[in-house]
This record gives C-alpha cells, sequence and structure tokens, in this order.
C-alpha cells in the first residue's frame, strides 16, 4: 500500500459506509439495486451528509470573508501606501503590514478556499472507490462495500453510461461508449454554469462600492472566469459518478450562497439595500427620512404585553 493509499483508506471506507448505506435505503423503497440511478442517487445522498456536515466551516467561510470585505479598503491603502516601490525594504515592510492588518482583523484571504479544500479528499476517495470496485470487484473494497455491490457499483450505468468511464477515456476509444461523451459533455457544461453563477452571486450582489474598487475585486473578478474553466478542463478527467458528485455539490453551493446573500448581505451591497427594500415593504422596517437627505433604516419596536394583575395586587402597588 503506497502513501496516498494509506492516507485514502479511512476517507473511502466513510464513503463505502454512506454509499451502502444509501443504497440500502433506495433499495428497501423497491429502486433496483444494480441500477445506475440507485448508485447516482447514493452519491446525492453522499453529497447531502459531507455538506450538512460542512456547514459550521461554511458560517465561519462566510464570516471571513465578511471581514474581507470589511477591511479591502484598508488592505487598498496600505497598497496605495507602497505603489510603485520594489526595494526589498518596501516589499517587505508592506507584507508585514499587511499580515498586522489580518491578524488584527481576525481575517484569513485562505478560508473562502476551505470548504473546497476539505471537499479534495472526497472527490479523490470516490474517484478511487470507483477505480477499485471495477478492479477488485472480486473482494471488494476497505469497508461495507461487499464484493457483490463492488460489481453492482462497477458496471452500473447512467442512461447506458457506465459511472466508472471517463470523457477522455470514451474520446480515445473513438467515442465508444458514445453516451459517456454526451452524459459527460452536459454535465461539464452543467458545472461550469453552475460555479459561474455562483461566483456571479458574488461579484454583481454582495460587495460594497468600496470592495469594488479595492483589488479584492479584481481577484474575484479572476476567480469568476477562471474556477469554471478548472471545472472544464478538469472535468473531462473525472469518471460519471465522481461529476455526480461535483455537479450537486455545486448546486448546493449555489443554493447556499443565495440563501446567505438574500439574508446575511454585506452592508452597503445591492443585496443589502434589495433585503432592506424587501422589509420595508412588509412592514418589518421604518424608513425615517432626515432633512440632510440620508436614510435611516431603523426595527420597529415591539410593544411588551402588559401582564395581568389581580385587584389585590392593583391595589397595593396604587397604596405604594
Amino acid at each position: 500500500m503506497d502513501f496516498i493509499s494509506l492516507i485514502l483508506w479511512p476517507i473511502k471506507w466513510v464513503i463505502e459506509l454512506i454509499l451502502v448505506a444509501f443504497h440500502s435505503m433506495w433499495t428497501f423503497f423497491g429502486l433496483d439495486p444494480d441500477a445506475g440511478l440507485t448508485w447516482v442517487l447514493s452519491i446525492v445522498g453522499l453529497v447531502i451528509v459531507v455538506r450538512a456536515a460542512l456547514i459550521p466551516i461554511f458560517v465561519r467561510q462566510i464570516k471571513s470573508q465578511r471581514r474581507m470585505l470589511e477591511v479591502a479598503p484598508q488592505l487598498k491603502k496600505i497598497q496605495d501606501k507602497y505603489k510603485g516601490k520594489k526595494d526589498q525594504f518596501s516589499r517587505e515592510a508592506m507584507s508585514r503590514e499587511t499580515m498586522e492588518l489580518y491578524k488584527k482583523t481576525g481575517t484569513n484571504p485562505l478560508s473562502s478556499c476551505l470548504p473546497l479544500l476539505l471537499q479534495m479528499p472526497i472527490f479523490f476517495g470516490l474517484f478511487s472507490v470507483l477505480n477499485d470496485a471495477s478492479i477488485h470487484a472480486a473482494r471488494g473494497g476497505v469497508g461495507l462495500l461487499t464484493p457483490a455491490l463492488a460489481e453492482s457499483f462497477s458496471n452500473a450505468e447512467f442512461l447506458g453510461a457506465p459511472l466508472n468511464d471517463t470523457f477522455i477515456n470514451a474520446w480515445n476509444n473513438d467515442f465508444q461508449p458514445w453516451q459517456v461523451m454526451v452524459v459527460a459533455s452536459v454535465m461539464i457544461v452543467l458545472m461550469t454554469a453552475s460555479q459561474f453563477i455562483t461566483q456571479l452571486q458574488i461579484v454583481s450582489k454582495n460587495m460594497s462600492p468600496e470592495t469594488k474598487a479595492s483589488p479584492m475585486f479584481r481577484q474575484q473578478r479572476v476567480l469568476l472566469y477562471l474556477l469554471p474553466l478548472v471545472f472544464a478542463f478538469s472535468g473531462v478527467a473525472f469518471p460519471i459518478g465522481v461529476m455526480f458528485y461535483w455537479l450537486v455539490s455545486n448546486f448546493w453551493t449555489m443554493g447556499q450562497q443565495f440563501v446567505v446573500i438574500r439574508n446575511m448581505p454585506t452592508p452597503g451591497s445591492e443585496a443589502a439595500k434589495a433585503r432592506e427594500a424587501r422589509l420595508a415593504k412588509k412592514g418589518k422596517l421604518v424608513v425615517d427620512e432626515k432633512h440632510d437627505g440620508t436614510v435611516i433604516v431603523e426595527e420597529p419596536k415591539k410593544t411588551q404585553r402588559q401582564q395581568p394583575i389581580s385587584k389585590a395586587r392593583a391595589k397595593k402597588q396604587s397604596g405604594k
């Protein structure tokens, strides 16, 4: 067993546990145990379990991203201070002041990548489970994936496309089976589009005017086009089963990001203004225009309900 296999062993064990659990559930509800749809739904269940477990990490990521957006104007001031200075002393000073700003505000520029980085072992673990299921179906997997289930998983097809086949493999085999080319192409397009929409939500709706004038906005614009390309080029090498995990995970991220931006937008952003307008329309916010033209939005105060008291107690209180 090599070093990579040793690292992936416990991850594969957990993946097989979740896959087999969902496969048993769908089989109990009457689905064909050998059908590709049953295994695809089991992969969807794997996504739900993993992403639900990552919700606390996502909340921390959102808070860190919020702080990063808030410190963007201060970060721009530091960069403007040393703009055009390329000597070693200036570079070290700029780096030192930047790190001090991150430490002071409790921000981490790498936090936005944390959920994706934590999922990478799952991607490779699922890839390994699919690969091992087709090669070592006689002995099963490392966990609860028995030889019979391993053979079923390795032979499973979705719309005629084997779950363990890849776009590049079908391309090298003269488009055989052609179903792999079609299913993989559709999934790559959906993966790319969902990633683009997720990044577009952040760039277009959840950034304040100050942030849009900072270097961070340019970085987000680069990610807007770079990340979908990463999905497009890397997707051709992943098995159909892994691409299902990736696609469903993208849809989860897109929906999760939509809920967060709608309900907890960055102050001053377009999403924040839209939320204030919605709340004001529902009567949950009071908009008060002052003489200087500024608008203050406050939540209306709730009147406390007077608790009923007895006549004897009221007489006693009035006597005081």
